[in-house]
C-alpha cells in the first residue's frame, strides 16, 4: 500500500510541476493614457530603447511596427513582432524554440519576458513625458519676469 500511495504522491507532484512550467500565451495590448502624449517615433524609441535594455536583438523597425529576438543561455529563443502608433502597442508572438509553445501555451520564461518589456516601455514612455513636461516648467518660468 505504502509503494502505491509514494508512486501516486510522486506522480502528482510531477504533474504539477509539468502544469507550472506552462502558462496561456501573453499578448500585451496596450492604449497609452491620456496623461502621456507621444507621436509615432517617440513610441518606436521606447519600444527600441526597452527591447536593446532587456537584451533582445532588435531585427527590423519600420514606421509601422518592429521586430525582435532573444536567446536566452542558447537554450531558450523567442521572436515577437510590436505594431505601434502613437497611442498603441502590441506584443506579438512569432515564433520559439525550447519554450515549448503548443496549443496557446508557452513556457512562463516568456510570459515574465514579455511582461517585462510591456512594463518598461509604458516607463519608458512616461518618463519622456515628465522630462517634457518639467522641460516646458521651467522654459515658462524663465520666461516670466518676476
Amino acid at each position: 500500500m505504502t509503494y502505491l500511495l509514494r508512486a501516486t504522491l510522486i506522480a502528482l507532484a510531477l504533474l504539477s510541476t509539468v502544469a507550472c512550467s506552462s502558462k496561456r500565451l501573453l499578448t500585451p495590448d496596450r492604449t497609452l493614457p491620456v496623461s502621456i502624449q507621444a507621436d509615432r517615433a517617440q513610441v518606436q524609441q521606447a519600444i527600441v530603447k526597452t527591447l536593446v535594455a532587456r537584451q533582445w536583438t532588435v531585427q527590423k523597425i519600420t514606421p509601422q511596427g518592429v521586430q525582435a529576438q532573444i536567446t536566452v543561455r542558447g537554450q531558450y529563443h523567442a521572436e515577437i513582432d510590436i505594431p505601434y502608433s502613437a497611442n498603441h502597442y502590441r506584443i506579438q508572438y512569432r515564433d520559439s524554440s525550447g519554450l515549448d509553445y503548443k496549443d496557446g501555451k508557452i513556457h512562463k520564461n516568456y510570459i515574465r519576458w514579455v511582461r517585462l518589456l510591456d512594463k518598461g516601455i509604458l516607463r519608458e514612455l512616461k518618463d519622456h513625458q515628465n522630462e517634457q513636461t518639467a522641460r516646458k516648467l521651467s522654459e515658462s518660468a524663465l520666461a516670466t519676469p518676476q
